[in-house]
Order: structure tokens, then sequence, then C-alpha cells
């Protein structure tokens, strides 16, 4: 079990472990309230990533994570992620199609 500092470390490992093995790949979520903790893990049974962090802004990033392994559950493995978004992006591009007044 390797708790990883950086999370760009954790991001790039976790999808490197899910590639290689996609459906032993495990991604478990766990908050303790008590504790204001939030631990991320990815597991293939062979190898076992954690990420441990009791900041708040750490939440956006979590959310970019879980659309990035939507993104690969749904699309396949070898898909491209770097168009994978957080929620406030793809908020952002709604908006701004009904500017403007209806005639």
């Amino acid at each position: 079990m390797v708790y990883v500092d950086s999370w760009d470390e954790f991001v790039e490992r976790s999808v490197q472990l899910f590639r290689a093995d996609p459906s032993a790949t495990r991604y478990v979520m766990k908050y303790r309230h008590c504790e204001g903790k939030l631990v991320l893990k990815v597991t293939d049974d062979r190898e076992c990533l954690k990420f441990k962090t009791d900041q708040a802004q750490d939440a956006k990033k979590m959310e970019k994570l879980n659309n990035i392994f939507f993104a690969l559950m749904t699309r396949g493995p070898d898909a491209d992620i770097s168009e994978v978004s957080g929620k406030e992006q793809a908020e952002q591009q709604q908006s701004k199609k009904g500017r403007g007044r209806r005639q």
C-alpha cells in the first residue's frame, strides 16, 4: 500500500494502473467526517495506490478524477482523456448557448 504525496503523480499512476488491467482495477473513495479526511484508493490487487487529504479544495480534483475514470470505463482504456473536464467547464459551455434575446 503506497500513499502518494503528489496529486498529479497519483492521477497519472492511477490511470496507468487502470489501463494495464481495466477489468480488475477498483477505485474507492472514503470520507471520514469525524477526522475531515478524504482517502482515494486505486488497486488491482497487486498494486495499491492511496491519496489522503484534508483540504476542501481537493474535492474539485477528485471530481475531475471521477470524470477521467468514467470516460475510461465508457470509452475504453485507450480513450483520449485530454478533453475530460470538471463540472465548472461543462456548466460554462452550457451557459454560453442561451445568451441573447429570443425573437
